[in-house]
C-alpha cells in the first residue's frame, strides 16, 4: 500500500473544484490570508499569486480512517449556488477517491463545500 501526501490531495481537489462550471475561484481560509498579509513584502516585480490549493484543506480523520476535504469556493452569479456547490462536492470527492485508489489507498473521503462569495458579473459594454 502506498501512502499519499496532503499536497497531492490539495492539488487534485483544487483542479476538480475549478473544473466545475460556475466556480470562479477558490478562497483561502482566514489563517492563510493573515499569514500572507504578515509575511515580508515582495518586490514590485514579483506578482502576488495565491495558489488554488490555498482554498482547499485536507485533513486525516481523527482516527486515521480516511480524509476530510474542505473546499472554499467563489461562484459566478450566473449559476445556481446550490447546484454548483453540489457539483463541486461530488467532483472533488470523486477526484480524491480516484487519486487515492490510483495510489493503492482505499480510504473513505468526506467533503465539505463552503461558498464564500458570489462574484457579480461585470458588463464591459
Amino acid at each position: 500500500m502506498t501512502t499519499t501526501d496532503t499536497a497531492s490531495l490539495l492539488s487534485v481537489a483544487a483542479e476538480a473544484a475549478l473544473a466545475v462550471p460556475g466556480v470562479t475561484g477558490l478562497q483561502p481560509r482566514l489563517a492563510r490570508r493573515l499569514a500572507a498579509a504578515a509575511a515580508p513584502t515582495h518586490p514590485v516585480t514579483t506578482p502576488h499569486h495565491t495558489p488554488p490549493e490555498a482554498g482547499i484543506r485536507a485533513d486525516r480523520a481523527p482516527d486515521g480512517s480516511g480524509w476530510h476535504i474542505e473546499v472554499r469556493c467563489v461562484l459566478a452569479e450566473s449559476h445556481r449556488a446550490l447546484d454548483t456547490a453540489r457539483h463541486v462536492h461530488d467532483g472533488v470527492r470523486t477526484a480524491v477517491l480516484s487519486h487515492l485508489v490510483t495510489h493503492g489507498v482505499a480510504e473513505p473521503v468526506t467533503t465539505t463545500v463552503t461558498v464564500t462569495r458570489i462574484a457579480a458579473r461585470h458588463d464591459t459594454a
